[in-house]
């Protein structure tokens, strides 16, 4: 068995983390770490679990054995433990952004925190597990992507790949339903704030625009910048990327959904739709799918594509568990197999 530890374990990506674990037959989850609340059931925080026997433990303790530790935290601390646990030959897979990007100025100037070390970041391996390699030998540190990167980069991979789009023209407008801004208590996720409400946040500033901007460079070759406007929407789970992108010759319907489906032939939970048909959030959640509709429009050859994921499963957690799957060399899919929850 795979022994696993979670630190952050009272967050939203920590429990998603212990709902698909538990059902993870070569994985054993060993610790649930909380700094705040080592020593207490897990059930203290979440009623959910009662029938299970978790408590929570103090990273302080110096004799942690195990396999793998998922740092399910908010940006800021991985990079000051997770150290730690490689300088025990532990593997890290971190759910947070500290070493997504490998350019330390623009982490700081978009997390507004240091960087961690150039050292540690280069050797961070950046997986979208679709199309990462990831392997046992060659990886400690995995960088998990962003759920709005996911969500986004999923549809945009085949089109900046096979070179028929003007990378200069992409355009994403994304939504997010809350569970996205973590457990914390900030005014615009209040309830009164929240319900009846749909906003745009942090144009231009928001933390996955470089990530997304980092990943279609290196595939690419060359610098892309991308429009990117992230939406709250007033629901718990999901989110949707519409995505607008310039095609450099004619190019039908037909052709780009064939081309998405030959990209996604061999991935489990990349679910291309039906011509004419579009996901919606509700479509996949609670489950690890990632679901894409294709449009074309032939008279100002323009596509569209419509991309949607839960965000704490694909978007985080399951992402993770299928990272901790190619890390170990087991079938993608192992533990991650549960269907979307309808309605």
């Amino acid at each position: 068995m795979i022994e696993v530890g979670i630190v952050g374990g009272s967050g939203y990506g920590a429990v998603e983390l212990i709902r698909l674990l538990a059902h993870h037959p070569s994985v054993k989850i060993k610790y649930i770490f909380s700094h705040s609340k080592a020593g207490e059931l897990v059930s203290g925080t979440f009623p959910h679990l009662n029938h299970l026997p978790y408590r929570f433990e103090s990273l302080e303790n110096e004799n942690i054995t195990c396999d793998v530790v998922f740092f399910a935290t908010p940006s800021n601390i991985s990079k000051h433990l997770a150290p730690k646990f490689l300088a025990q030959n532990i593997k890290v897979i971190d759910l947070s952004g500290d070493f997504r990007l490998k350019d330390r100025a623009v982490y700081e100037q978009f997390y507004g925190e240091t960087a961690a070390p150039q050292s540690a970041l280069d050797t961070a391996q950046y997986s979208i597990a679709e199309w990462s390699s990831v392997d046992a030998t060659n990886t400690q540190l995995i960088a998990n992507p962003g759920c709005f990167p996911t969500a986004t980069l999923l549809a945009l991979h085949p089109l900046v790949d096979s070179q028929i789009i003007h990378n200069d023209s992409i355009i994403i407008d994304a939504k997010t339903g809350v569970s996205g801004a973590g457990r914390s208590l900030a005014q615009h996720v209040h309830f009164s704030e929240m319900n009846e409400n749909f906003s745009a946040y942090a144009i231009g500033k928001h933390k996955h625009k470089p990530e997304i901007e980092q990943y279609l460079t290196q595939l690419a070759d060359e610098k892309i910048a991308v429009t990117f406007t992230p939406h709250l929407v007033p629901m718990t789970r999901g989110i949707l990327s519409t995505i607008y992108v310039q095609l450099k010759e004619h190019t039908t319907t037909e052709s780009l959904h064939a081309q998405f489906q030959r990209y996604y032939s061999d991935a489990p939970f990349v679910r291309i739709r039906d011509i004419g048909e579009f996901p919606k959030t509700k479509e996949v959640a609670g489950s690890n799918y990632c679901d894409i509709g294709v449009y074309v429009n032939e008279e100002s050859n323009q596509a569209i594509i419509v991309s949607v994921i839960d965000n704490l499963v694909k978007g985080a957690s399951g992402q993770a568990i299928q990272n901790l799957n190619k890390l170990f060399g087991l079938d993608s899919a192992t533990g991650l197999n549960q269907l979307p929850v309808y309605p």
